[in-house]
């Protein structure tokens, strides 16, 4: 069970003897590695949403886009997430060395040594802090509030059978986080918006999780797929999916977002619909395609059509 798919580790970089520039390729090479082991490119799964929050919230405040705040809020959760990916990596390589699945990660192969991921979550960790304080001081009043379940998440596999629904909670403080940083102040229809992205990728590690149901079971890790079985598991997803999308639309509502966001949500629809149709209890084959494909485009579609309807009513650059 695991919060981002698992890409197979590589080198870490070693140097070759006598190079000149060898002290540089191998400070290059621990930093390529470290970015494979906290799967870089999946920031691509909650930043279009932290963006449709903070534009939302600049449109309200303004009518027009703060560009530093958004570059700020780039930062910002760039580094949470990597700071979460690799505590997560750190915390679970003993149960990654288990499974089938994820020996091949690299602080199990050794391609990332346990030190290297110790620094670079601490500066992940510090970035983020820093970008926090620089957008305000309720932001950075508000940081430890966002970093306690970073931290939690990859023990809760431990203690309860539903690690996916700390995950989401987790998930769920991008949108809230990019509001406030924007705005310096609350917003439910930014919490509604939150709870749908936690809804909805606590719904896709369900799915993600069937994958290890059997290991699980046999290592002692605890998930829905694990204590209830796939069908089970693959039932909560689509319960879960059909709260996320009634949760769009509540925000849509509540921001009185025009034609672009409804049809934004038609295309999400679609994409929900597939990604459930590939993956049945007894073909788990497509299971990727789903976690990647799939909810990859739902993040960045709809974040496009909020943008266009932002846009089409007043946004200005």
């Amino acid at each position: 069970m695991s919060d981002a798919a698992f890409l197979p580790g590589a080198s870490g970089g070693a140097t070759r003897p006598g190079g000149g520039g060898g002290g540089q390729e191998h400070a290059v090479g621990h930093v390529r590695a470290f970015l494979r082991l906290v799967v870089i490119e999946h920031s691509v799964f909650a930043l279009p949403f932290a963006y449709i929050a903070a534009l939302a919230g600049s449109f309200a405040a303004s009518g027009s886009v703060h560009w530093a705040d958004l570059g700020l809020v780039t930062i910002a959760m760039v580094a949470a997430r990597t700071f979460a990916m690799a505590a997560n990596r750190i915390i679970d390589r003993a149960i990654d060395a288990r499974n089938p699945r994820t020996a091949g990660r690299e602080l199990v192969t050794g391609a990332v040594s346990v030190r290297t991921a110790v620094v670079g979550s601490v500066v992940a960790l510090g970035v983020f802090l820093a970008a926090a304080a620089t957008l305000s001081w309720l932001c950075l009043a508000l940081a430890p509030i966002a970093v306690a379940p970073l931290v939690i998440y990859p023990y809760a596999k431990r203690f309860t059978d539903f690690p996916h629904a700390v995950l989401g909670i987790v998930q769920a403080a991008a949108p809230i986080g990019a509001w406030i940083a924007v705005t310096d102040h609350w917003s439910w229809a930014a919490f509604v918006l939150g709870l749908a992205v936690g809804a909805w990728i606590g719904g896709f590690d369900l799915i993600y999780a069937c994958q290890d149901a059997e290991i699980d079971r046999r290592i002692g890790v605890r998930s829905v797929p694990a204590r209830f079985g796939i069908r089970g598991a693959l039932l909560g997803s689509t319960v879960t999916h059909v709260v996320t999308f009634a949760l769009f639309v509540a925000y849509g509502l509540m921001e009185n977002n025009g034609a672009w966001w409804w049809a934004g949500l038609a295309v999400t629809a679609a994409a929900f619909s597939y990604e459930h149709v590939i993956v049945s209890p007894k073909d788990l084959s497509r299971v990727n395609r789903a976690f990647l494909t799939a909810n990859g485009f739902v993040g960045i579609a709809l974040f496009a059509f909020a943008l266009a309807d932002l846009i089409s009513r007043g946004l200005s650059a």
